[in-house]
């Protein structure tokens, strides 16, 4: 058996993103789609998720631009958990500490993995808003005021977000469609029709539309997915009065907008709103039927997809054989092993025709055992 050539890599940064594009062929039928349902696998990447690329554009940016201080600097940021992931995988090869604070409701996963890779870790409260000073990003921002050499790389207003995203996941995505071929059995457009994913920062969906709409398809369609309770959906109307409202989904919505985040219509065409419900379902549905171990904001960017497609623009693309619908899948269940949602997930096979079948099987052998030792 032959493998194709693959060159050793320096370090771990050189393993961040170039992800695959992966079928969801199962599910695309389920739905009754005919368009091509795509995921882009992002816990694949070193670090486990799609923030290891805004984290390795954000350090090498600083470090040239003189920022980062070998032995002294202390990168400190506020972060859902896959950020700061990224960022202390970054800072343990590079050298330079790292304090992460982050939000309570977030996985002891996130935490772990942090404090393994050599973070400090504060948690915030969850209710405190933004502009708090109780906040992550409050914390955040009085740490670095007050620990000498602290520096607060800032996603949310990091040019360098939307840039590595620009640069690196949108042209994976054109690159993995244009060179598939169209075949009789596999018809496709040969272009990215449609794309969605979920918004946090909002710098990946800003990135990859400006990848897409620039340099490959300038009517590809872009839809953001937002979970009720968050407000980054346009029009404002759409968050409604579930404005505030808490959401276990991690990762994605936020009660501020950010600044790397375009709203504007040029670069997100149309936005949908998502409930923790659909997207763990959504999760269940990945893992069943695709083999694909992802997180619950994948979830939310499938059930988001599958949303949209059913409205009346939406339908002209699922009814529409070979046109490709790409749906980004941010990050992995490693994160959130121990979440309730997970487990009840994990473990709801009690009624299944197969589990009846064991049961009554075991059930039907211990009866037989009682009566013969009778």
């Amino acid at each position: 058996m032959s493998f194709p050539a693959r060159a050793i890599l320096d370090n771990a940064l050189d393993a961040v993103g170039n992800t695959p594009l992966i079928r969801l062929d199962k599910i695309a039928t389920q739905e009754g789609l005919k368009c091509n349902l795509l995921g882009k696998l992002e816990f694949v990447s070193a670090g486990g998720s799609v923030k290891d690329r805004i984290a390795k554009a954000m350090v090498l940016a600083a470090e040239k631009e003189g920022k980062l201080i070998s032995g002294k600097s202390v990168v400190i940021e506020p972060t859902s958990g896959n950020t700061g992931i990224g960022l202390a995988m970054a800072c343990a090869i590079k050298g330079y500490s790292v304090v992460i604070t982050m939000p309570k409701k977030m996985s002891l996963e996130k935490e772990a993995l942090l404090r393994a890779l050599g973070a400090q870790v504060i948690r915030t409260p969850d209710e405190e808003p933004w502009d708090s000073p109780r906040s992550h990003i409050g914390v955040a921002q009085r740490l670095q005021r007050e620990i000498e050499h602290g520096i607060i790389l800032d996603q949310y207003r990091n040019v360098n977000n939307p840039l590595a995203h620009e640069y690196t996941t949108g042209p994976e995505i054109i690159a993995s469609v244009v060179s598939t071929p169209s075949t009789s059995s596999r018809l496709s457009s040969m272009k990215v029709d449609a794309f969605i994913a979920g918004a946090g920062t909002g710098g990946t969906i800003t990135g990859v539309s400006r990848a897409l709409k620039r340099t490959h398809n300038s009517d590809c369609i872009i839809v953001g997915v937002d979970p009720i309770g968050s407000i980054l959906a346009f029009p404002d109307n759409l968050n409604g009065t579930s404005e505030g409202k808490p959401y276990v989904v991690e990762g994605i919505g936020y009660d501020f907008i950010p600044e790397v985040l375009s709203r504007d219509v040029a670069d997100v065409t149309h936005w949908v709103k998502t409930s923790d419900e659909d997207a763990f379902k959504a999760v269940q549905t990945l893992m069943r039927n695709e083999g694909l171990l992802v997180g619950g904001s994948s979830g939310s960017a499938l059930s988001g997809a599958l949303t949209w497609l059913k409205t009346e623009e939406g339908r002209v693309i699922a009814e529409t054989e070979g046109l490709n619908v790409v749906v980004l899948l941010p990050d992995g269940i490693r994160n959130y092993m121990s979440k309730e949602w997970f487990l009840k997930n994990a473990f709801d096979d009690e009624h299944s025709d197969l589990a009846v079948r064991i049961s009554g099987i075991l059930a039907q052998e211990e009866a037989d055992s009682v009566q013969r030792s009778t």
